[in-house]
This record gives structure tokens, C-alpha cells and sequence, in this order.
């Protein structure tokens, strides 16, 4: 008669084996990512901000007619997504888009003065809490997670 394994009871101390997946850069990532996004909403959900379209709405502020490609591609977001989110936006009177001369199949997305504003008035609660993200670490800790992050990812100019 063989022995059945007993079966792990999930418990307060993360008493489950995960073997190597604690090992894999993607798990620890999307495990990352939904504990950043947790304490993202817990803290900003009555805002009703989403930690994406701030990043984009923010990006604009930084990059005035930026071109829409351009911000889908250094944001990781799907271009159809990205239309629907540019489609949003404008609807809420937050952007403008315009078709630059130079490039007919070109779109250029510049924030509103209410778009400006709508980002002025919430950066401040959206960069503290990308601060609190960090919390569990060290000051040394958190700033070589970033930096590692950041040429993961190779958008901290380090390659």
C-alpha cells in the first residue's frame, strides 16, 4: 500500500512548497506585481485610479505630443488596448490627439489643461505610493531592486 502525500493546508506562515517556481523571475514577478497592485488600490482605489492609465496620462504630462506608438511600445501596452485607453481619455476631455504633418499615419497625444490638472492633482498620492511599495526593504535593498528592475526591463538606460 503506497502512502498518499498529505495534502499542504495553506497557513499564515507560507508553509507551501513551491520547489524551483520560487526560483522563476516570472512567477516573482506577477507574485510582485499583485502585491504592488494591492497595495496600490487599497490606498488609491477610492480615487479611482488604475496604475496604468496614470502612467500614461503621466508620460504624456512629461512628453508632449509624444506619438501614440511610441508610448504603447516603451509602456508595454497592446495597441489595441492603448486606442480604447487614447479613445478614454479623450472622451473624459483629459488628451488631445492630432496627425502631424510629417507623418499622416502618425498620432501625436498631448494632454488637456484638465488632463494637466487631473495629473497634478493626483502625482503626488500615486509617486507616495510607489514609494510605500518599498517598504519591506531596506533604502539600499529598494535601490538596487530598481536598478535591477530597470535594466531588466531596459528602461533605466542601462543595458
Amino acid at each position: 500500500m503506497t502512502r498518499e502525500k498529505p495534502v499542504a493546508v495553506p497557513d499564515e506562515t507560507g508553509g507551501i512548497d513551491l520547489g524551483p517556481l520560487a526560483d522563476s523571475l516570472g512567477f516573482l514577478f506577477r507574485v510582485g506585481q499583485v502585491e504592488v497592485f494591492e497595495m496600490f488600490f487599497e490606498q488609491l482605489g477610492k480615487l479611482g485610479l488604475k496604475p496604468g492609465e496614470f502612467s500614461v496620462l503621466w508620460v504624456l504630462h512629461l512628453n508632449p505630443r509624444v506619438r501614440q506608438g511610441a508610448v504603447a511600445d516603451t509602456l508595454r501596452i497592446k495597441r489595441a488596448h492603448m486606442t480604447k485607453l487614447v479613445r478614454t481619455f479623450e472622451e473624459e476631455g483629459l488628451i488631445t490627439r492630432a496627425i502631424p504633418d510629417d507623418d499622416r499615419r502618425g498620432i501625436e497625444l498631448s494632454l488637456t489643461a484638465a488632463g494637466n490638472a487631473f495629473v497634478q492633482d493626483h502625482a503626488e498620492a500615486f509617486f507616495a505610493t510607489a514609494r510605500s511599495e518599498t517598504d519591506r526593504l531596506s533604502p539600499d535593498e529598494a535601490q538596487e531592486l530598481i536598478r535591477l528592475m530597470q535594466k531588466f526591463t531596459r528602461l533605466g538606460g542601462e543595458t
